[in-house]
């Protein structure tokens, strides 16, 4: 098990997915998906949150308490175990049977989407995302692209 969790933690959630999942693979991120309860799917994004603040462009700007990420990393270990080798036993075992350990890989990067679009689907996340519109010089744009101006008729 731990090539599969180091498999997992060090890269499966914050790179792009294999060109091409076999069933296996498939069944597994359902599985992960689907059994995962939004708590799970929080400790995922905060998990990746602390992973990714680490970064130095931006650290200064989204700096994590040591204590604080050492706790989402045990909260990710922990979830990781448990979807593998609880609640998504049986295909957690059949993607790795048949497809290799690389399934996992894809199947937690599948996961990690999910977790994603559900965190910024999030009233308060939309209206920040949202906020970058009156930064953007829509006319500019739209010139530069060729699009034609709409009428408000």
């Amino acid at each position: 098990m731990k090539i599969i969790a180091t498999i997992v933690l060090l890269g499966a959630l914050l790179v792009p997915s294999v060109g091409q999942a076999g069933v296996y693979t498939d069944d597994l991120s359902r599985c992960l998906v689907e059994a995962s309860s939004p708590e799970d799917k929080i400790t995922l994004v905060r998990w990746m949150f602390s992973a990714m603040a680490l970064h130095p462009a931006v650290q200064t700007i989204a700096p994590v308490d040591p204590a604080v990420r050492q706790l989402t990393d045990k909260g990710m270990a922990e979830l990781i175990v448990k979807l593998t080798s609880v609640t998504c036993l049986e295909q957690t075992r059949k993607a790795i049977q048949y497809e290799g350990p690389i399934a996992l890989n894809a199947s937690f990067n599948v996961f990690g989407q999910v977790a994603a679009q559900e965190l910024f689907s999030n009233p308060e996340v939309a209206r920040g995302i949202a906020g970058l519109g009156k930064f953007i010089d829509t006319e500019k744009l739209n010139k530069t692209l060729g699009i034609a101006k709409q009428s408000n008729d």
